[in-house]
Order: C-alpha cells, then structure tokens, then sequence
C-alpha cells in the first residue's frame, strides 16, 4: 500500500503509528489512507475491499498495475 500511495501522488500527512496518507482528488474531494509501520503483514481480504473502494476508490486490478 505505501508504495501504491508514493507512486500515486499521495501526500504523507502524518507519521505516528502509522502512515497517514491523502490526495486531493480534481473535484477537491481529499482521499485518506492509513497504512501500518508493519508493511509484512497480510490485510484480511474484507478489509482489502474497503480500503480499495472506500480509502483509494480504485479497483484491485488499478492497484496492481499502479505498483509494477
């Protein structure tokens, strides 16, 4: 995820515990993601689908071709 966000234009808000980050989108929406300091750790497959559509309104197959 924190590679999807640095390639993607994504702004690092904060860093506490974890990574804090946000995009403003064309409309002036503003996005926001928070991603574990703990980058190895699986994200359970429910979650995976909220971040996807709710955090980065993307599709999983946008996703993967942002971080190749």
């Amino acid at each position: 995820m924190k590679k999807y966000c640095d390639k993607d234009d994504w702004v690092l808000a904060r860093d506490t515990d974890h990574f804090h980050y946000e995009k403003t989108l064309f409309d002036g929406t503003i996005l926001k993601t928070k991603i574990s300091h703990a980058t190895q750790k699986e994200i359970p497959k429910h979650l995976w689908k909220h971040i996807l559509s709710k955090q980065l309104q993307i599709t999983e197959e946008e996703f993967w071709k942002k971080i190749k």
